[in-house]
């Protein structure tokens, strides 16, 4: 009587079990069928890329799978945390008819070695090639072909080309202002009633100094009224010297997968100003933003990166040193003369906002 109880028990438990998986059963298929019927029509990296945007560079390519393989580990890993937590949630919960406590694993050394090795395992494979890709977007090559001048102030950008002298001789071009950097160094703060020399409060110099600020002959100047556009080209290793003229800010361009500070006086505060990308391999229009809380425009403190081919960026810079203006350059190439990927934003929304609310 009781062993036939005890299947009954036993059949029951087993029903009640089906019914529990069932759903899940249903919930991975769909899972599965969704990845597949969408690896038909995208890239099966969009699926576990989770929205990140696809790199034009080298090294964003290295950041993405980077990312990608890391959310395929957290998933893998975080399936098995969560399927043996309902492995024994459902396999061995505590029974009605239990009256002593299930099986303890204290004190089982094989199981608790196991249980620090693997994870400490998981996390040095994770950052062996966390550094492997850090230092392939950190790399510098001592001769860019080509290197810009990246200046943030509340709320815009000046762009400028120092140098650019591309690898198979086709174009040249010394662009950097020295005077102009030289004029912006500190003035003397006079002399004190001792007739001593009285000296700034940021050490030694006064506020106004800019002498770490770079300027150059070809520059391209973000207003109220029109977003700067940076043009580059295709295909050439590129240097972006950063340095802010008044707070924080930062440079950010979704599509390099990078983001970097831009500060004052970089090299009194241990900044590094610089970074690089080995090529930009997509020709178009991408969006820039500054990605450091700056004040109240910040949020419209945006940049457009327009990529060009080789030549065409020769043309270009042609046209610049002619004097033309940056629209006119791009339209000398055959490109939109203002940016397409933002707008500029309404200085006017203070003013605007007691109409508005009187409407």
């Amino acid at each position: 009587m009781t062993r036939g109880g005890t299947n009954v028990t036993r059949r029951g438990q087993g029903v009640v079990l089906s019914r529990l998986l069932r759903p899940l059963a249903g919930a991975g298929v769909l899972g599965l069928l969704t990845v597949t019927l969408s690896g038909c029509s995208y890239d099966w990296t969009d699926v576990v890329g989770f929205g990140w945007p696809k790199g034009i560079t080298p090294e964003a390519e290295a950041n993405y799978k980077l990312w990608i393989g890391m959310v395929i580990a957290s998933v893998a890993i975080g399936g098995i945390v969560w399927g043996m937590i309902f492995w024994a949630a459902i396999f061995h919960r505590k029974k009605a008819t239990d009256t002593e406590l299930p099986r303890q694993f204290g004190y089982n050394m094989p199981l608790e070695l196991g249980l620090t090795v693997l994870p400490f395992l998981a996390i040095a494979v994770i950052f062996y090639f966390t550094v492997v890709v850090q230092e392939k977007m950190l790399h510098h090559e001592p001769d860019p072909e080509v290197v810009v001048d990246v200046t943030a102030f509340q709320w815009n950008w000046k762009f400028g080309y120092q140098k650019v002298d591309f690898h198979d001789g086709t174009l040249s071009y010394e662009g950097a202002e020295p005077k102009r950097k030289e004029a912006m160094a500190s003035k003397p703060e006079g002399v004190d009633k001792h007739g001593e020399e009285l000296v700034g409060p940021v050490r030694g110099l006064n506020t106004d100094d800019r002498t770490y600020l770079n300027f150059d002959k070809i520059e391209t100047l973000g207003t109220t009224d029109e977003i700067p556009v940076l043009v580059v080209p295709s295909g050439k290793r590129i240097e972006f010297v950063l340095n802010s003229a008044d707070v924080i800010h930062s440079f950010w361009v979704p599509e390099f997968l990078f983001k970097r500070d831009v500060i004052a006086w970089p090299e009194r505060n241990n900044q590094v100003n610089t970074f690089q990308v080995a090529e930009i391999t997509k020709e178009g229009a991408f969006v820039g933003h500054c990605a450091e809380m700056c004040g109240t425009y910040h949020a419209m403190m945006n940049f457009e990166v327009r990529v060009v081919s080789p030549n065409d960026f020769k043309a270009y810079l042609d046209q610049r040193i002619a004097g033309k203006t940056n629209a006119e350059a791009l339209e000398a190439i055959k490109q939109e003369p203002l940016a397409t990927t933002t707008r500029p934003f309404d200085s006017r929304r203070g003013l605007l906002a007691p109409q508005a609310s009187n409407k």
